[in-house]
């Protein structure tokens, strides 16, 4: 017998999320919701409960499981027909189920990029074209995509996050009357989920009446260019990229309209969906980052308490300061050693490590081959032997991550030591922005760690960026490296073929006691020293760190 699901009327709070499934439920055009919040604030709950709604095209939900396979997804042979018949025929996947309804995907910024990259290609297109294992096949596949994380496990890729029409933040910030209410209706909802349901019926049915009635409203309601003007000028406000956020908002104004019951758009409709639809489109910042994802996972955040020294007493010479600036200096390059990630490389792949270890994504290679069934049966047909397994090719190579730590204290304003640490950032993100590879740049400073340039594809030109960073204060380069150690193993759950390269740019003043730290990657650090006598810090926090040393002279000038 099938578990039922908890009611939608009966979820207690969430007005937001409520409001923007209901606008989706009456357009399903808008293009789906992402609903961002922490463990336990009824995210599944209510994704499910959509469903049971019974509203057309989204009656049916079809959930993609964090651990799916592209074959899963897309479909592929049909192994029965194949092996009884020797016919090759197409097994329908998840999106061909999902046509006309609902694919709900938990912890969709979990999801691997090679899956990422697919439900881009399918929801721009609405169709799902296969060319694999001998099947030429294509389908429509006109889904609404409904998509829950927890912001603390990592952030959603730019590309897809546009793809959502509707992003809300959830709160779980109950009061106490209200967590008595939720316990009380679960506890009875466990206990005889039918009585529940019958009590609840009644409102599900009138919710269900309101949204079928607004759906026949909705052809009839207009917008005046007054209210398109107020929607655009809003969009160019908040500095939101293309024009999909307006298209979104419009469709959006016009389905409350029609909840409301009205024939034409009012200011009142556009206010009530502005935040569902700038959410996560908002980019009115002064920094050039790319869009972050709603609230701030734990390696974005300022450090909370002052790191500790030896003594476990504060650093006497930290404290807030202005931070002063140094233009970019001129592009630098590394001279990496490379018979040592070599070796480190081949280390990796002997010992088998993954996760735990000092990951450059090679090592993963040989646990993430994939079948290729049809190649397989045909070369085993006609053997008595059996079927021997073939496989494919890698697509290309593994993704690469620069995770750059510069560090912006006080101390690095000797000289023009800020400038040349900045031009060799700019350096590295000119050469990641040619190869298509992915950065991300913290900065150490100031009594805080905080994201400068947060992940997504190098800039092509990071000067502008680097010219407005200060630097100031003492050097927390403790909690930048357990934040960059946070983030490098949130990132290798998602996608464990990534090689890391993580580049530590500091002048070594720092006192704190680093034994015990390792990042996960291959590690580089840069020593900006540029006092006369050198102490050598850095060359003892690049053998604690068993990172590669370099110092800024060894890097070439562009």
């Amino acid at each position: 017998m099938l578990k039922s699901n908890f009611p939608f009327t009966a979820v207690v709070g969430q007005a937001p999320v409520k409001l923007a499934l209901t606008l989706l439920a009456i357009d399903p055009a808008i293009g789906g919701v992402l609903v961002s919040g922490p463990r336990g604030s009824a995210k599944s709950t209510l994704a499910r409960s959509l469903a049971d709604l019974n509203i057309d095209k989204l009656n049916q939900l079809v959930t993609l499981p964090l651990g799916a396979s592209e074959e899963m997804v897309t479909g592929t042979i049909d192994l029965q027909q194949v092996l009884g018949e020797q016919q090759v025929k197409f097994a329908p996947g998840l999106l061909s189920r999902a046509h006309k309804g609902l694919l709900y995907v938990d912890e969709v910024n979990l999801l691997p990029d090679a899956l990422v990259d697919l439900l881009l290609d399918v929801a721009a297109s609405g169709v799902n074209h296969i060319e694999r294992d001998g099947i030429s096949h294509q389908h429509q596949a006109q889904f609404t995509l409904m998509g829950t994380m927890n912001p603390d496990e990592g952030e959603l890729r730019p590309q897809l996050l546009d793809r959502f029409g509707f992003g809300v933040a959830l709160a779980n910030t109950y009061s106490a009357h209200e967590r008595v209410e939720i316990v009380r209706r679960r506890q009875y909802f466990d206990a005889n989920p039918q009585a529940f349901l019958a009590d609840y019926a009644e409102p599900q049915q009138a919710l269900r009446i309101t949204i079928q009635q607004a759906q026949q409203q909705l052809t009839q309601v207009t917008a005046s260019d007054e209210m398109r003007l107020q929607i655009a000028q809003r969009c160019v406000d908040a500095q939101v990229d293309g024009v999909r956020g307006d298209l979104v908002w419009l469709r959006a104004a016009l389905a409350h309209a029609a909840l409301q019951q009205t024939k034409a758009v009012t200011l009142a409709d556009i206010d009530a969906v502005e935040e569902l639809v700038l959410m996560h489109r908002r980019n009115n910042t002064d920094a050039p980052n790319p869009p972050s994802p709603p609230n701030t996972p734990p390696f974005e955040r300022p450090s909370d308490s002052k790191p500790q020294t030896q003594n476990n007493r504060p650093e006497e010479d930290w404290g807030q300061m202005t931070p002063t600036k140094q233009t970019t200096g001129q592009l630098r390059h590394l001279e990496k050693d490379k018979a040592h990630l070599e070796t480190m490389a081949n280390l990796m792949i002997s010992t088998g490590k993954g996760l735990q270890g000092q990951g450059n994504g090679r090592a993963t290679q040989q646990f993430s081959k994939r079948i290729n069934w049809f190649a397989s049966l045909i070369a085993g047909r006609n053997k008595s032997a059996g079927i021997q397994l073939r496989y494919r090719r890698q697509r290309g190579a593994d993704p690469v991550m620069h995770l750059v730590l510069l560090d912006t204290s006080a101390s690095t304003l000797n000289g023009d030591g800020q400038s040349q640490a900045k031009g060799l950032v700019a350096g590295i993100a000119h050469h990641a922005y040619l190869a298509r590879q992915q950065l991300v740049l913290l900065g150490f400073g100031n009594d805080k760690v905080s994201q400068l340039y947060s992940q997504g594809r190098a800039p092509k030109a990071m000067e502008p960026l680097l010219n407005n960073i200060g630097a100031g204060g003492g050097t927390p380069l403790k909690q930048a490296l357990q934040q960059a150690r946070t983030f490098a193993t949130i990132l290798l759950r998602r996608s464990p073929a990534t090689r890391i390269i993580n580049t530590i740019i500091t002048d070594g003043r720092v006192q704190q006691d680093l034994s015990g730290l390792q990042l996960l990657g291959e590690s580089i650090l840069v020593d900006t020293e540029q006092s006369q006598i050198k102490r050598g810090r850095g060359q003892q926090i690049a053998h604690t760190l068993k990172a590669q040393y370099l110092t800024l002279s060894q890097a070439r000038l562009a």
